[in-house]
């Protein structure tokens, strides 16, 4: 399994403002989340320590240790995923989702490559660290909420006739007279609610210094996408420099010099021989004919007039037309994305299509588009081929993978041998 991930770089300075002013209702929003974590946290944060606790107690025993550890890695990532987007819709920040870090290897390495990236990622350690303190408010927050109740139970114990109360908070086990009793009770519900208030504004303030990423991190971001992207843009110019240079040099090239020679000869027995010449001429016509649909071909590989005219979806229903191989197509798209994401998701489909015909041995592919929310345009071709395809520097699936992390996307490829083989892209709308 080959994944190649560009994600978008998040804005610089979104976070400033929302975090600017914290409104009542935002309070107690926030107050809601911790009591919810306060509840939620422990179970959460248990499950972790025991699939942890088992993996690592247990993979002596036949490896059995190995499945829990796997479980715990996605279960981890899961939670951070959950608390990015907890705090990015509490406060309204404009956070990038957490996404899986995938690997560059291919196969089973690969994908156990990704799972230690995962574990390694710093953002999602962040979350998880941001997460456990929130539990850690929140069960305090819980505790609190008791001691308001408490104490405005102790407000009404001068009706109850006894001659002393206990204080409402469990910490404080003196005694106090019945007659101090509403005091008692009205200070330990002022108390309690500063203490809550005081402890979402201090969830805010920690969430923004460990959630939200400092400005030296957005910018070092930026760069690594923008280098990415030129990366993949120039390499992507490279292969389709190199592809057409060939093309044109084993099809067309050879074609016009046959053309030429054949006229020559046809002007050599014109005036000897003019059946010879017409039969001659007859035959330069028609490669002449076939080198302008082999140069009508090669434009399309460059650059498709139908997805400017009419769509991806017009493109790819005359893509699967012409395919060797039988297309099932189902593109389901509520609108259009820029030029440059349909683009990349139709040279990937007609490059998937092509490397099926010619070295699968397939006998059917199925292609699916989707565009999601979000302003995502996703793709996926499988076929029933043999499987065992690789990404080979020069070669088609390089040419996919640099053209969609030049347009910002995702690239992911699954062959095992024996088939099928599955490629998905993901390119943003706004690339």
């Amino acid at each position: 399994m080959t994944t190649q991930t560009v994600p978008p770089a998040p804005p610089a300075s979104s976070a400033v403002p929302a975090l600017a002013k914290t409104p009542p209702l935002r309070i107690f929003m926030t107050v809601l989340h911790l009591a919810g974590l306060g509840v939620i946290g422990a179970i959460v944060l248990t499950m972790l320590s025991g699939l942890l606790g088992l993996g690592l107690g247990l993979i002596l025993v036949l490896g059995v240790g190995l499945l829990f550890l796997v479980g715990f890695v996605y279960f981890f990532y899961a939670t951070a995923w959950f608390e990015v987007g907890r705090a990015s819709s509490l406060y309204r920040l404009d956070l990038p989702p957490l996404r899986w870090r995938g690997s560059q290897h291919t196969g089973f390495g690969g994908w156990l490559h990704s799972l230690w990236r995962q574990l390694i990622d710093g953002r999602t350690w962040r979350a998880i660290a941001n997460f456990v303190i929130a539990c850690v408010m929140g069960a305090i927050v819980l505790r609190l909420f008791e001691g308001m109740i408490r104490s405005a139970i102790v407000s009404f114990a001068p009706l109850t006739g006894a001659e002393t109360i206990r204080a409402p908070f469990p910490f404080f086990a003196a005694e106090t007279a019945v007659s101090w009793a509403p005091l008692v009770g009205a200070l330990g519900v002022v108390l309690a609610a500063a203490a809550i208030v005081g402890l979402a504004l201090l969830h805010r303030v920690l969430t923004r210094a460990i959630v939200v990423p400092n400005r030296e991190a957005e910018l070092h971001e930026q760069v690594r996408t923008t280098s990415a992207q030129r990366e993949g843009a120039v390499r992507a110019a490279d292969v389709e420099r190199t592809r057409i240079e060939r093309d044109l040099h084993d099809g067309v090239q050879p074609r016009l010099v046959s053309v030429g020679m054949t006229l020559g000869l046809a002007q050599q027995k014109i005036d000897s021989d003019p059946d010879t010449a017409k039969a001659l001429i007859g035959e330069a016509h028609t490669s002449t004919k076939a080198a302008i649909t082999e140069l009508r071909q090669l434009a399309r590989g460059i650059h498709a007039s139908v997805l400017d005219d009419r769509g991806l979806d017009a493109a790819l229903s005359a893509l699967a037309s012409r395919s060797h191989i039988p297309v099932s197509l189902d593109v389901r798209m509520d609108g259009r994305c820029s030029r440059d994401a349909e683009a990349a998701v139709y040279f990937s489909i007609a490059e998937s299509l092509t490397n099926a015909a010619k070295h699968s041995r397939a006998s059917e592919c199925r292609v699916v588009v989707r565009l999601r929310e979000g302003g995502t345009l996703w793709a996926r071709v499988e076929d029933n081929g043999m499987g065992g395809a690789q990404v080979q520097p020069g070669g088609g699936l390089d040419g996919i993978s640099n053209r969609v992390v030049a347009a910002g996307g995702t690239f992911r490829l699954e062959s095992p041998q024996g088939g099928p083989t599955s490629l998905e892209v993901s390119v943003p709308c706004a690339s």
